[in-house]
């Protein structure tokens, strides 16, 4: 690795550890651990909200994906408006008159403990999945370019993450992903300007190739996917873009990375405004990791030196980006793209691990024991961040061997995050639903997800369904079952 580069990639990286661990404070208390005073400005909310969903899954999963297929995936983000929408003028208002920081103690006050820990049990392992996915694409690019072992790498990046969340707590966490916001914006963009203007023919030439090349189906690499309505087997416009509206509905909705940060907020008007911007701000930023990926097809199209010298990037395209910021980009460049890449998982990493130790002490910790000094809950919360951190580490390594990192994070989210939105609709908008009612609205739910996404270990009959909408119908079918079941014995009971 060229020395300018592996000293861009430490000043970035390094950096923003050590400002991470300067918000240490002796005389903090848990409540500044989680919800940082409720002191940050909403556009730093907003920017943090925002680094959380560009993970390093975005950054390099989603430039593979149109890489090695088409922009069906980006159809996904185009539903965040919709939840975000409904993030500034329910949610965020929900929360920050509840009591809690925790998302999921509504849920035990609707139904009792049992729908509390169900909702936090799946929030916690689908972070931990999230985390593993996250961290391997991490060590990814590391790998490449100076032959480091993934695993090591894996274990070192978690290490320096887990330290500074451990110490900063939230203030920590949300004022360094702004930051890491900026840097992954403008690595980006640095990178697409690098493709585009490296064309024999000038940008257009990418363009042209990318509209030329057509699949199987007549599709060329910029399109959105089917528009089928009868299809549902497979990836199309309006399957991925039910899958988003329900996964972002439940991110904004009941998700503890986003309703812990509606409570950093100084106000309630600054909490909607960050929802809003967070959400919006995606949109043009996942066009250009799309971007990029159909960029990198032009010019390895045009560049036949280059793709000599490529590895099969058919079966790993995850490997794609990386592979170029290693062997085309100009020095100085390559250390500022991957310090952009770290800066895009770190951030998500540093809130999966608060939120989730936040999760284990609000919604496990002080239910067991019912008087807790605010000492203990420091060390809970400091104990539940390395915990959670091994775990995501362990994910990580079990994940060196899969082929594309986005589909991988897609189906992990959709089994483990259970239909908790179901839940959560279930109690806010039914008020007639008492607890049996949910609990077997949840085992149908649950039921139908295992079905859809597991139906060839289980063997059971083929659903004929793609394995996105294994969350939607899970969340329909807890809703619609409470629902009726409730409709059902209320009007018994008026008889």
């Amino acid at each position: 690795m060229n020395i300018i580069d592996f000293i861009v990639f430490l000043v970035f990286t390094g950096g923003i550890v050590l400002y991470g661990c300067s918000f240490f404070d002796k005389k903090a208390s848990s409540k500044d651990f989680t919800t940082a005073g409720k002191s940050i400005p909403g556009w730093v909310v907003g920017m943090s909200i925002f680094s959380t969903y560009v993970s390093s899954i975005s950054y390099l999963g989603n430039p593979g994906k149109s890489y090695a297929g088409d922009w069906n995936p980006f159809v996904f983000g185009l539903s965040i408006p919709i939840a975000s929408y409904f993030a500034a003028k329910y949610f965020v208002p929900f929360y920050r008159t509840g009591g809690s920081v925790s998302a999921y103690s509504f849920l035990e006050d609707r139904f009792g403990a049992w729908a509390r820990f169900y909702a936090s049990a799946c929030y916690l392992l689908t972070q931990i999945a999230r985390m593993g996915s996250i961290l391997f694409l991490l060590a990814m690019p590391m790998n490449i370019l100076m032959g480091w072992d993934l695993r090591t790498v894996i274990i070192i990046t978690s290490a320096a993450i887990i330290i500074y969340s451990m110490l900063g707590g939230m203030k920590a966490v949300i004022w360094t992903e702004a930051i890491q916001g900026f840097i992954l914006i403008g690595g980006a963009l640095i990178c697409l300007g690098v493709l585009l203007f490296s064309m024999p023919e000038g940008p257009m030439q990418t363009f042209r190739i990318g509209f030329s090349t057509l699949d199987e189906f007549g599709r060329s690499k910029f399109s959105l996917g089917s528009f089928s309505l009868t299809d549902l087997r497979h990836s199309t416009f309006w399957v991925c873009l039910i899958y988003g509206i329900f996964i972002n509905l439940q991110n904004y909705g009941i998700d503890q990375n986003y309703v812990q940060r509606y409570h950093t907020a100084k106000t309630e008007r600054e909490a909607k405004h960050a929802a809003l911007f967070g959400g919006w701000l995606f949109i043009p930023v996942s066009a250009v990791f799309f971007l990029i990926g159909t960029s990198l097809f032009a010019y390895y199209q045009v560049m036949p030196d280059a793709q000599v010298t490529a590895f099969d990037a058919a079966n790993k395209p995850d490997y794609v980006f990386p592979y170029f910021m290693v062997n085309v980009l100009p020095t100085g460049l390559t250390g500022l793209l991957i310090a952009s890449v770290f800066a895009a998982g770190m951030s998500t990493v540093a809130t999966s691990v608060t939120s989730c130790s936040t999760i284990i002490l609000t919604d496990n910790w002080t239910r067991l024991r019912h008087h807790v000094g605010d000492r203990e809950k420091l060390i809970v919360l400091k104990t539940g961040s390395v915990a959670i951190g091994t775990l995501g580490i362990i994910v990580a390594l079990a994940l060196v061997n899969v082929d594309s990192i986005l589909d991988a994070w897609w189906k992990l989210s959709s089994i483990f995050s259970g239909g908790m939105l179901g839940l959560f609709l279930l109690g806010y908008m039914a008020r007639r639903v008492k607890n049996i009612h949910a609990l077997l609205g949840v085992i149908c739910g649950f039921a139908v997800i295992a079905w859809i996404s597991a139906w060839k270990w289980l063997g059971l009959p083929d659903p004929g369904l793609h394995e996105y909408l294994a969350i939607v119908l899970g969340t329909m079918t807890i809703f619609l079952v409470g629902f009726f079941l409730a409709l059902l014995f209320n009007r018994k009971n008026n008889c």
